[in-house]
């Protein structure tokens, strides 16, 4: 036993040799039985390290460790975050529910991959799930083992697209006829200001600013996102002003697109609502979305396509990336990344752009007058007109892709 008390200390402490090593440490206890106790597991732990033996640890089924780890993640996600945990072990688990952790390999998340690809899902949405499998594996320890076989599928960002004008006026119309009326300001305020879904969604009337023309966005699917303050153009402005009006006794915390339901009413079947709850936003717009699309002529776009075309109409007008960050709710360090993935820049655009290398010559288009013609498969100059130069057998050329030491004579 090499446990002792060092004078005037009524700790115990321990010291040992290991691998031509002192170890001497506190055990932090005035018991000496406690202390023996702390020397033997250290000296077992040390063993166990030198030697490369692992701590036997329990297996659980994938099903178990799922379930523990979301009830711990339901601590510390988001909502929304959450949702999309479980939205992933849908796909997840009847594929691995019945495994132990420990019999998940690089080979079977391989196997899930294509899988999912054959059943039509995006590689973006299979990355998340793989994700997903990572964290439950890691919680479990095992994920360090198969990690530098696993591969993430490829991604584009040129997913989305942006409305041409054309396209953007047949839906607005479209909108004005749906039998949602909050529709269209919604659509105008994501048209308007690059608004996420959800940031438009969770709106509430203290957010708006009137007097200033702008208004501040709220909840935010990024920290960067969460408390810009976006400007009301004329056009946007107009429409807010117009959609408040149907709130005159709106306060503050109320949601600017609150839950209510439609129905038809009179003889005519005109469209009426009812049961407006002001204290909860509206649940969603797919239902009218959907409509406003097939009314605008079979529309292929999503709602996330709106902030696609906001950001492309401000970078085709030659807003700064910084601007457009700011605007968009961006890191300064992702701006052009964000830019580049968002901003959908038409061929008409790049065609003007390259039409400024041009801007401030006198002749646009012709050629100097003065300067050499040459005719079409012509290498150089005559051979007369050759210039020798340096000693006898060289002779330097007017075409540089023709070895001087092939014109020896």
């Amino acid at each position: 036993m090499s446990v002792y008390r060092p004078t005037g200390s009524k700790v115990w402490w321990y010291e040992f040799r290991f691998a031509n090593q002192r170890i001497r440490e506190s055990t932090k206890t005035r018991s000496k039985t406690l202390a023996a106790e702390a020397e033997r597991i250290r000296r077992r732990e040390l063993e166990r390290s030198y030697n490369g033996v692992r701590k036997r640890v329990t297996v659980k089924l994938f099903a178990i460790a799922a379930d523990e780890w979301l009830c711990l993640k339901g601590l510390t996600l988001a909502t929304s975050s959450l949702r999309i945990e479980r939205d992933n072990l849908k796909h997840i688990r009847p594929v691995f529910n019945r495994r132990l952790v420990t019999d998940i390999d690089a080979v079977s998340i391989a196997g899930y991959q294509k899988t999912r690809l054959e059943e039509g899902a995006a590689p973006k949405t299979i990355n998340l799930e793989v994700g997903t499998i990572r964290s439950i594996l890691r919680r479990n320890h095992v994920w360090g083992d198969i990690q530098q076989d696993v591969r993430m599928l490829a991604t584009s960002d040129d997913v989305g697209k942006s409305l041409e004008r054309d396209e953007e006026d047949a839906l607005l119309r479209a909108c004005v006829e749906s039998r949602s009326r909050s529709l269209y300001p919604a659509v105008m305020l994501a048209l308007n200001t690059g608004m996420r879904y959800g940031e438009i969604r969770q709106l509430q009337w203290g957010q708006v600013n009137f007097v200033g023309k702008s208004l501040v966005v709220g909840k935010s699917k990024t920290e960067n996102g969460r408390g810009r303050t976006i400007p009301l153009n004329a056009r946007l402005l107009k429409v807010v002003v117009m959609w408040a009006a149907n709130f005159p006794d709106r306060e503050p915390d109320h949601y600017v697109f609150p839950a209510e339901k439609y129905g038809a009413a009179t003889d005519k079947f005109e469209r009426c609502v009812y049961d407006t709850d002001v204290t909860t936003p509206i649940n969603d717009w797919k239902e009218a979305w959907e409509g406003a699309k097939k009314r605008a002529g079979a529309l292929e776009c999503r709602f996330h396509d709106l902030r696609h075309t906001a950001c492309t109409r401000l970078l085709e007008g030659g807003v700064p990336y910084p601007v457009v960050a700011a605007i968009m709710g961006w890191s300064a360090s992702t701006a052009i990344r964000m830019s580049k993935r968002y901003g959908h820049i038409g061929q008409r655009s790049v065609r003007d752009a390259m039409d400024l290398l041009g801007n401030g010559l006198e002749n646009p288009g012709e050629y100097p007058k003065n300067s050499p013609k040459l005719k079409i498969g012509e290498i150089g100059k005559p051979k007369e007109d050759y210039e020798k130069i340096g000693s006898s057998g060289r002779t330097r050329t007017y075409n540089p892709p023709v070895n001087s030491r092939m014109l020896c004579h």
